[in-house]
């Protein structure tokens, strides 16, 4: 089916609505192909409700109402959104979903009253990194240096 023949809706969910099992599930078994037991803690680290509204957000991009990508927010400081969470569906990749997503997380946040994002994704994400680059996040850290040397790679976008 085309693009152009999709039903396409942004639906702001909670954690433990059905429709978030799959990002739930596809994350977690990125994270933890990529990184090992860390990257299971890393889908643990935060309660339910930080992604919750007023200060958190988790959004799901639905096609014909089946779940195809999403990403949350947190709340980092009074002015800082966190973006966390941010996943398309293995069969739904290089659609520019990530994009639109992260589009409509910046919005939100906007609304919500914040005035920047920061995010940070693994050194073992190239995709990730290619997609805050391509949509004006400033890294916050040394673009020449070998990621395997940095850690986690931070990014900040003013609002």
């Amino acid at each position: 089916m085309s693009d152009a023949a999709r039903t396409t809706e942004i639906r702001r969910v909670t954690i433990d609505d059905p429709l978030v099992a799959p990002l739930l599930r596809e994350l977690t078994h990125e994270y933890t192909s990529r990184y090992g037991p860390a990257g299971q803690l890393e889908m643990t680290r935060y309660p339910a409700d930080s992604f919750a509204e007023p200060h958190g957000l988790l959004l799901l991009l639905l096609e014909d109402g089946g779940p195809v990508a999403g990403g949350a927010y947190k709340r980092y400081d009074e002015h800082t959104a966190e973006v966390k969470r941010m996943w398309t569906d293995s069969a739904h990749r290089r659609r520019g979903l990530a994009r639109r997503v992260l589009a409509e997380l910046e919005r939100a946040a906007l609304a919500a009253g914040y005035r920047r994002i920061f995010l940070t994704t693994g050194p073992l994400q190239p995709e990730a990194r290619g997609l805050y680059l391509a949509t004006g996040y400033t890294p916050l850290f040394d673009l020449t240096a070998d990621p395997l040397t940095i850690g986690k790679l931070p990014f900040e976008k003013h609002l």
